[in-house]
């Protein structure tokens, strides 16, 4: 199998911030047509450890992540219950925004000879922005499910799932997508 899921940042806190319940029935859609054919899933998350010593007080996005962190619920950075994670479901913690930065993404990837991805992810215009970027650079395939990315700005998410991310990936429905495998 050539191909693989990644559902990047489906994970309670930024769910209940940014989430929407048609994002996240898609994405459930996807992970389950892909575990129905034996497509590899990877669920990504950003996580720090405690006190978030690797969150540069300079970056303006996880800067303050050391303040923060402290009053994070427990399960903040877990996935989201509605995919049903198993002991056997492969999670991938990453450290910014990219699902591959900081992260062992990309030698799981070669681990599990995949050449092609699948993306999903909350926020439209943060980590799957980044990782269509990165990944593209990378040489990878890619195919973008537009409704199982969700962004707080619909205009944001229009432009870059219309105009922006069709220069580097072929951008589907989940149902389009289901319907090809």
């Amino acid at each position: 199998m050539s191909t693989a899921l990644l559902v990047m940042d489906y994970q309670n806190s930024i769910v209940e911030r940014l989430g929407t319940e048609e994002g996240l029935a898609a994405a459930t859609a996807a992970v389950s047509a892909a575990r129905e054919r034996g497509i590899p899933v990877l669920f990504i998350r950003v996580a720090f450890r405690p006190g978030a010593p690797e969150a540069a007080r300079t970056n303006k996005m996880f800067g303050g992540m050391r303040e923060r962190i402290g009053s994070q619920a427990p399960d903040a950075t877990d996935i989201h219950p509605a995919f049903g994670l198993g002991p056997d479901d492969v999670v991938v913690t990453k450290l910014r925004v990219s699902a591959f930065a900081g992260s062992d993404l990309e030698v799981l990837l070669r681990g599990l000879e995949v050449r092609d991805l699948v993306l999903a992810g909350i926020a439209t215009s943060g980590v799957v922005l980044s990782t269509l970027r990165q990944a593209a650079d990378l040489d990878f395939g890619l195919t973008v499910l537009s409704d199982a990315c969700v962004d707080g700005d619909g205009e944001v998410h229009r432009v870059l799932t219309e105009k922006v991310f069709p220069r580097q990936a072929d951008v589907v429905t989940t149902a389009e997508w289901t319907a090809s495998l």
